[in-house]
């Protein structure tokens, strides 16, 4: 890792650190975005292009093999997918929306309202890394919300067999499909339909570059929870913290890819060097040895401030996906974070135990949109409309207001609508 002293620095060079983004580079998405137009214009054949060029196939999964994958599982690994998908239902079902009724005037009534989508499509990173956990903090917020088909895609394995753990979570979360298929062809496929395989109503869950690519060339025409970028943690410590870890925290995220930003931001000028010693003695112990220290070498980074609250003030402009707190003030200072998609407190809040077994949502905003985007949960899973209701005696009380605003705008259509009410009828 790289160390930054804030002070040093000019204004241009603290802009760059903060500044990466969840939306990839332009020919990415342009060549996503005409992925996307063939399977739109050409379905199932396109579909079917795309898989034999960049693999991952296109298969359903039987429903025989669906509600069968949990009986393959060891039982260690049937217990564990067991208490992580209880934790995130305790934490998620305390989420669903409430309907609000508000009375502005007296006869003039307005329901907030609140529906579940039908369909939609949970994308699962798989190949030569499934995330079975994915699979669990997608499917079992859209069941909780009501969602009556849950569409689970995660690509294959170079050998075009499909992740057993995966598949036996998406049953056990409560998945009605589940589909062999990835990258950027499988998010169209959930946008426009291919074969067998419907369209959805909303796409949700994290990918690379290219899914995260699709997903912005979809949008509109399907609705999509956020970008997802790269994976990042920004560790935020004093002179108090443990260096070692400090340094597991980081390790931790930026295991996920050779482009996850490890960030340490501390008051302490030793404690990089700290953080270091303890980074090179567990790379020794881990088996993504060649990925973390590559990872660290481009996107890892120890920023060294000279006071707490500029500290403070750049871990809120970072607006990190994932920010680790291990300060002598932990509740101020998570208190003072508010851009974060998830804040881990203390020395024994692991940023894997939110990954798999707290019950928190791991489907966070990343790339900088912390602090103006949400963790998935249960309401990105319906739609809010308005209902409105009004009596003779309501609209009376406010036609003046209407015909005063339609005026100021040139509307007349608009002051007739509500006056047109109250004509004497022949």
């Amino acid at each position: 890792m790289r160390t930054v002293i804030l002070d040093d620095i000019s204004d241009d060079h603290r802009r760059a650190l903060l500044n990466r983004s969840a939306v990839p580079d332009a020919e990415v998405r342009a060549r996503a975005a005409e992925i996307c137009h063939q399977v739109r214009r050409r379905g199932t054949a396109a579909v079917n292009d795309f898989a034999r060029a960049f693999g991952g196939g296109f298969t359903r999964v039987d429903q025989f093999d669906l509600d069968g994958a949990p009986a393959a599982l060891s039982p260690e690994l049937d217990s564990a997918l067991d208490r992580s998908i209880e934790a995130v239902t305790s934490f998620h079902a305390v989420q669903f929306p409430q309907e609000v009724i508000v009375e502005t005037y007296p006869g003039v009534e307005i329901t907030r309202r609140w529906t579940p989508l039908l369909r939609v499509g949970a994308y699962v990173p798989g190949g030569s890394a499934p995330l079975p956990s994915t699979v669990v903090m997608t499917v079992v917020p859209a069941r909780l919300a009501g969602v009556s088909e849950i569409v689970v895609v995660s690509p294959a394995a170079s050998d075009g067999k499909p992740d057993p753990v995966t598949i036996a979570a998406a049953r056990k979360a409560g998945a009605t499909e589940f589909w062999n298929i990835g990258g950027a062809q499988a998010i169209a496929a959930l946008a426009y339909g291919a074969g067998d395989l419907q369209p959805v109503e909303k796409i949700v869950g994290p990918g690379n570059a290219w899914v995260t690519a699709a997903k912005l060339a979809v949008f509109g025409d399907v609705a999509i929870d956020l970008p997802a970028g790269p994976s990042e943690i920004l560790v935020l410590a004093d002179s108090t913290a443990d260096p070692r870890l400090l340094a597991a925290d980081l390790l931790c995220q930026a295991e996920h890819g050779a482009d996850s930003p490890a960030v340490l931001v501390t008051t302490d000028p030793d404690m990089p060097a700290r953080v270091q010693v303890q980074i090179e003695d567990l790379l020794l112990h881990l088996s993504r040895r060649s990925i973390l220290a590559k990872t660290l070498d481009t996107h890892g980074v120890a920023v060294v401030a000279s006071s707490h609250r500029q500290a403070l003030a750049f871990a809120q402009a970072y607006a990190a996906e994932h920010v680790s707190i291990a300060t002598a003030d932990l509740e101020a200072d998570a208190a003072a974070i508010t851009s974060a998609g998830s804040v881990y407190i203390g020395p024994f809040a692991a940023e894997s135990a939110g990954d798999y077994a707290t019950g928190a949502n791991h489907v966070l905003p990343t790339g900088g949109l912390a602090g103006a985007t949400s963790p998935l949960a249960v309401d990105d899973f319906g739609s809010w409309r308005q209902e409105q209701r009004l009596t003779r005696a309501g609209l009376d009380r406010i036609r003046n207001t209407i015909a005063t605003l339609a005026g100021a705008e040139g509307l007349d259509a608009h002051a007739l609508a509500a006056e047109i009410r109250f004509e004497e009828k022949e």
